[in-house]
């Protein structure tokens, strides 16, 4: 059985956060003092991450959430989603938002499924003229 942890990300995860997604160093620094990344680690090993963005300073926005491929379809984004949500439930917050492009069927169903609801769209947003849709879970 693997050892699961969740956890706050760290300086020095700081390697392997800078090959996920599209933050550079000094945003990452700054997102990991603002305790804004959550890293899944397996067996001692990074495995994947949530980080959060807060729109207008003050509403908790999925930015990505991120498994590593061997990895996948063993329930760890609830881990990480758990994990987000119940700090932000100690902040005060009452509603996670999120979103996916509006091709994206499989992370539309992940939201489905981990308790999301359809909130709104922004047609034409994304590169191609593809939409974004918008969720959002209560927490």
């Amino acid at each position: 059985m693997s050892e699961v942890i969740v956890r706050s990300a760290l300086d020095t995860d700081l390697l392997y956060l800078s090959r996920r997604g599209r933050l550079s160093g000094e945003n990452l620094l700054q997102k990991i003092r603002r305790k804004e990344i959550f890293l899944l680690v397996v067996d001692d090993q990074p495995a994947g991450l949530l980080t959060l963005e807060f729109l207008w300073s003050l509403v908790p926005y999925i930015a990505l959430i991120w498994i590593d491929e061997s990895f996948r379809r063993m329930g760890y984004s609830r881990e990480l989603l758990g994990f987000a949500e119940e700090r932000l439930r100690g902040e005060g917050h009452r509603q996670l938002y999120s979103s996916s492009q509006a091709d994206e069927d499989q992370p539309q169903a992940w939201h489905r499924h981990m308790g999301f609801e359809e909130c709104g769209v922004i047609n034409g947003i994304n590169e191609g003229g593809i939409g974004e849709i918008f969720f959002r879970k209560t927490l």
